[in-house]
């Protein structure tokens, strides 16, 4: 399938109207079933941009839609949540047979304005997630996450006025927070999966380190390391944060240290050298990263093996 340009959809009630349902109650918010519609069936890539939020729950899978979940294996039989930021670009195509249930909340950010949320929503970093790093929910998850949403369609359904919009907001960062916890538990319950991404890791980062790697392309970012493990820079570093503590660019570090202790203790090169080997431009960032690890200077650790 080829790259094409994204489609942007700036408002929800255009979003409407592109699914065919009837306009929303409210311009800013809106809660749509997912057995009104079906997507329409194309062998073709369609690439879609918000201007608003998205959070979906889809179960009862039938047929086949391409852009979610590929061909990671699902944990659970439930429902698959899954989140979407504006700006964030999505693509899929879907077949004749294709359908599903479940729902999808839509929050503009006007929504969110003057308000707490407006200010950490961008600290949930799933919505940064790619979409086939979905949460993917047990049968008490997903009544916990079905009880919010029907707290929320509640509100949504009476005319909404100043309180039902606070309810409302207390309600999405409840769901939010709740996801946050699902996916702590996601990270420690996909054992297989997630240890071969830690396996995957460590031997990309050992030949990266063990060859001219670092001489030609420098120090390897966290983006570089994500792309290799075909995930996202941000569940790449949510994952190790719970598995190991680290986060992707410590990692990289460790290893960075691990090979200059190597270089000081069996080399005579100078320090800048080692630090030119290593990837660093300038040998005063190559010192300082090795003390702010290790507490000794390069020329102390090196001193210690005399």
């Amino acid at each position: 399938m080829e790259n094409i340009t994204p489609y942007r959809i700036k408002t929800i009630s255009e979003y409407h109207s592109i699914l065919g349902i009837s306009k929303p109650q409210h311009p800013l918010i809106s809660l749509i079933s997912l057995e009104n519609f079906k997507p329409v069936a194309s062998n073709s890539k369609i690439s879609v941009v918000f201007d608003f939020y998205m959070i979906s729950l889809k179960r009862n899978f039938t047929g086949n839609i391409n852009y979610f979940y590929g061909q990671q294996p699902y944990d659970f039989d439930e429902g698959i949540l899954f989140f979407i930021a504006p700006n964030q670009v999505f693509s899929f195509y879907a077949d004749d047979d294709y359908t599903n249930t479940g729902w999808m909340l839509l929050i503009h950010p006007d929504f969110l304005w003057n308000t707490v949320l407006a200010k950490n929503i961008v600290k949930y970093e799933y919505f940064k997630y790619s979409v086939n790093e979905a949460l993917h929910l047990s049968e008490n998850e997903e009544t916990i996450i079905e009880n919010l949403i029907q707290n929320i369609q509640q509100e949504y359904r009476t005319n909404i006025d100043k309180f039902s919009e606070t309810i409302i907001i207390t309600q999405i960062e409840t769901l939010l927070t709740y996801a946050d916890r699902f996916y702590n538990r996601q990270f420690l319950t996909r054992k297989k999966i997630n240890h071969q991404i830690l396996d995957r890791l460590e031997a990309i980062l050992i030949d990266y380190f063990n060859n001219d790697e670092l001489i030609i392309q420098g120090i390897p970012t966290v983006q570089f390391i994500a792309e290799k493990l075909a995930v996202s820079p941000n569940y790449l570093s949510g994952l190790l944060k719970v598995l190991t503590g680290k986060s992707t660019q410590e990692h990289i570090h460790d290893k960075l240290i691990e090979k200059a202790k190597e270089k000081l203790s069996t080399t005579d090169l100078s320090m800048s050298e080692i630090a030119y080997k290593l990837g660093f431009e300038y040998p005063q960032t190559f010192g300082n990263l090795f003390k702010k690890k290790t507490n000794l200077s390069p020329l102390e650790f090196r001193q210690s093996f005399n």
